[in-house]
């Protein structure tokens, strides 16, 4: 099968391209880095040529709801147009488990996508996910100020990315199902007490605070939807043997 990955230098699409790779498939990377815009359509179509099934894990880091529901909107909207004139039988996009309920900041664009993706002409499966164990080495790197690090209150199930591209190759060699039940990780857990036990592993020099953030984005976090509904999967692999992988990078 002849796959093309949307975003596949990145966290997840780096691991999809080489187990898609590893399994026998013909690897496509759809990245600006290859003369691709997603925001454009420029380059998507002649990459396009002969590909069978599209995995979409292009990503934004923003909280702003209007400018996540703009780029992956726009990003859908063209990747759509691209597949449909090079014939691509399957669109698989990655989404955020419990994000219903929350519809606010960075989750309302995933769930403006969403709704781009069952409205798009092109087959498709929506596979949602808890977040992802690495997401406590991003926020550790984006809110570390004077050997601090600021969390957000966050109850989740974490899984890790790679367990995440499994999946998303297993989608992809199984045809279109619109949707799966949500994956995510083995136990419950917080982003802080998630944060504090990597910086204890890494012997890393900050200290980590929990913030209680007001508005509807930090109350979602907060509440515990990011742990997936009832008719959940869950991997094997847990934070505290993550940590141990080559998956982690260690923070200083």
């Amino acid at each position: 099968m002849r796959i093309a990955i949307a975003g596949g230098t990145g966290t997840v699409g780096s691991h999809v391209s080489r187990i898609a790779a590893e399994r026998g498939h013909e690897v496509v990377v759809l990245a600006r880095s290859r003369g691709m815009d997603f925001l454009t359509g420029a380059g998507l179509t002649k990459a396009l040529e002969g590909v069978d099934c599209v995995i979409d894990v292009s990503n934004i880091t923003t909280l702003s709801a209007v400018t996540a529901t703009q780029f992956f909107v726009a990003v859908t909207g063209n990747l759509e147009t691209a597949e449909t004139e090079a014939g691509v039988g399957h669109h698989v996009l990655l989404s955020v488990a419990g994000i219903d309920a929350i519809n606010s900041s960075y989750y309302a664009g995933k769930l403006a996508q969403e709704h781009a993706v069952r409205a798009a002409r092109t087959p498709h499966t929506i596979v949602r996910t808890a977040q992802f164990h690495e997401f406590a080495e991003q926020v550790v790197r984006q809110t570390s100020f004077a050997g601090l690090a600021f969390v957000p209150r966050t109850l989740t199930r974490p899984v890790a990315a790679r367990d995440v591209a499994r999946r998303l190759v297993n989608s992809a060699e199984a045809g279109p199902r619109e949707s799966l039940p949500d994956l995510v990780g083995p136990k419950d857990d917080t982003l802080i007490s998630m944060v504090r036990r990597m910086i204890e592993f890494d012997g890393a020099s900050r200290k980590a605070i929990e913030l209680r953030l007001p508005g509807r984005y930090a109350r979602g976090l907060a509440s515990g939807s990011l742990r997936g509904s009832a008719d959940r999967e869950q991997s094997a692999l847990t934070f505290n043997k993550w940590l141990t992988t080559p998956d982690h990078t260690r923070i200083d």
